[in-house]
């Protein structure tokens, strides 16, 4: 079992930013594939990002150039720095662990943390 806990939403205005960081157990986060989800009301789950154990990232087109995920393996840590928000960017992020099993790839979701940019 991984265990992940978001922190860092809140409140912003547009053009502000936010850091989300999100905690993972285990003594094997260094091999887990790591990404950022979010969902907004009324519309279904999408991937914002995601950080692979090499440190390779891949971004949703509507957050490039604007987020940037980063993980630091000896905090088990991983983390969504948005800059640039907009209104749009509103809903709850959730951070994935997908993390080898022997059935293949389990994943792994955190509670969520609400990020809302408005005036």
């Amino acid at each position: 079992q991984v265990q992940l806990v978001e922190s860092g939403g809140g409140l912003v205005q547009p053009g502000g930013s936010l850091r989300l960081s999100c905690a993972a157990s285990g003594s094997i986060f260094s091999i887990y594939e790591m990404g950022w989800y979010r969902q907004a009301p009324g519309k279904q789950r999408e991937l914002v990002a995601t950080i692979s154990s090499e440190g390779s990232t891949k971004y949703a087109d509507s957050v490039k150039g604007r987020f940037t995920i980063s993980r630091d393996n000896a905090k088990n840590t991983v983390y969504l720095q948005m800059n640039s928000l907009k209104p749009e960017d509103t809903a709850v992020y959730y951070c994935n662990a997908e993390v080898p099993g022997p059935g293949g790839p389990e994943h792994y979701w955190g509670q969520g943390t609400q990020v809302t940019v408005s005036s």
